[in-house]
């Protein structure tokens, strides 16, 4: 994946890019979510959706952008994402240590 800035993107457009098989668009998609989306549970739940993606990327790319989410936001719906955090940090092909400190650094009172 070629890094370019996030940019604002409409929900229908977003949806559009995530039903289809392109792995860097959506990748590139989730970030855009992650950094522009104003509701925070919808961006989440599309980077959840993404976390098991059989591309290691684009499972990664969700990863980090929890972690994006919960800096940006400092907020996550914790219940739902640490076990899939813990889940997907016995995937040799993703590291989930990055989201899971940017968890532990903006979202207040969170001992994991």
């Amino acid at each position: 994946m070629i890094y370019r800035e996030p940019q604002p993107i409409s929900r229908g457009e977003a949806e559009r890019i995530l039903a289809s098989n392109d792995s860097n668009a959506i990748a590139a998609t989730l970030v855009d979510l992650a950094y522009h989306e104003r509701d925070w549970r919808w961006a989440q739940d599309k980077c959840l959706a993404f976390a098991r993606y059989p591309e290691p990327n684009v499972r990664q790319v969700a990863i980090n952008c929890l972690g994006d989410i919960a800096r940006i936001h400092r907020t996550l719906d914790l219940a739902t994402v640490l076990p899939v955090l813990e889940e997907l940090s016995g995937d040799a092909d993703v590291t989930t240590e990055d989201a899971l400190d940017d968890i532990r650094t903006f979202i207040p009172n969170v001992a994991l």
